[in-house]
This record gives C-alpha cells, sequence and structure tokens, in this order.
C-alpha cells in the first residue's frame, strides 16, 4: 500500500493490527523501479502469516490521493518453495497463452527475480486486471531452492 508517510503508517499498522516490521528496503531491482517509478522506501509488517508491504514513492507521489481513489496496489501470495514459485509462473503462463481467456492487462508475467536476501518473485495479472506477486523467502523448509 502506498503511503505518503511510511514512519507514520508503520506506527499505526503496529498499534491497530499489532503487527510487527520485519523488514525496510531503500535499494530495489529493476523491476521493481519499473513496476513503481520512484519508489523510495519499502517495509514488511507481519501479523501471523499475513503481511503488508507499506511504500513511499518520490515527492511527485507524496500528496495522499483523493479520499474516493482506490489504493490497492498487489496481492502478495508466499509459496513454500522455489520449485513451487516456478510451478505458479509455469501455470500462469499457460493459462495466458492458451488463449481461452481474455485478460483485462494483455501483459505477460514478469521474470522470476531474486532479491540481495534471496527471496524469489514474480508478478502477473489475473483476468480481471488485479496484481498478484507470488514469492519464495529461503529459510521456509525448501532446501532445494538454488
Amino acid at each position: 500500500m502506498q503511503t505518503a508517510d511510511l514512519d507514520a503508517s508503520i506506527s499505526w499498522y503496529e498499534e491497530f493490527f499489532d503487527a510487527r516490521a520485519a523488514w525496510t528496503l531503500d535499494t530495489f531491482s529493476e523491476l521493481t523501479r519499473r513496476r513503481l517509478p520512484g519508489i523510495t522506501r519499502l517495509a514488511e509488517l507481519t501479523v501471523g502469516d499475513l503481511r503488508f508491504h507499506l511504500f513511499t514513492r518520490g515527492p511527485e507521489h507524496s500528496a495522499p490521493p483523493p479520499a474516493d481513489t482506490a489504493q490497492f496496489q498487489h496481492v502478495c501470495l508466499a509459496v513454500p518453495s522455489h520449485e513451487a514459485l516456478k510451478d505458479w509462473h509455469d501455470r500462469w503462463s499457460h493459462l495466458y497463452s492458451s488463449g481461452r481467456y481474455r485478460f483485462a492487462r494483455a501483459e505477460p508475467a514478469t521474470e522470476i527475480v531474486i532479491d540481495p536476501d534471496g527471496t524469489c518473485s514474480f508478478y502477473a495479472h489475473d483476468v480481471n486486471g488485479v496484481e498478484f506477486e507470488f514469492t519464495y523467502q529461503p529459510g521456509g523448509g525448501d532446501e532445494s531452492a538454488g
């Protein structure tokens, strides 16, 4: 979720949801910079298995949007292994290229990228244009990711 004040948002999520900040970033992959031009900071907050990603963008994006503007960016789904991540990517690519569905956003899934901490992910849209991130974080019990 995009915010104009990351520190205040983190504080609110910690107080309201009893969330905990898991990590923050201020350096991003080329894929992230393409998808979110001007991104400056990103934080992940967790509540049990639920993860919130809060982020800020440059000064041209610092004003809050009008109250009636949707601020939803994407849904992130954690997968248990690197192989499962590849399987989801292959499954999406198969359905996309099958011709059986008309996609609101005719874009292929992104490539699978690996962040400096080893987190692997890709992004893809459903038929309505809702964006999904599929992610695998090493250390979750899968030793085959390599």
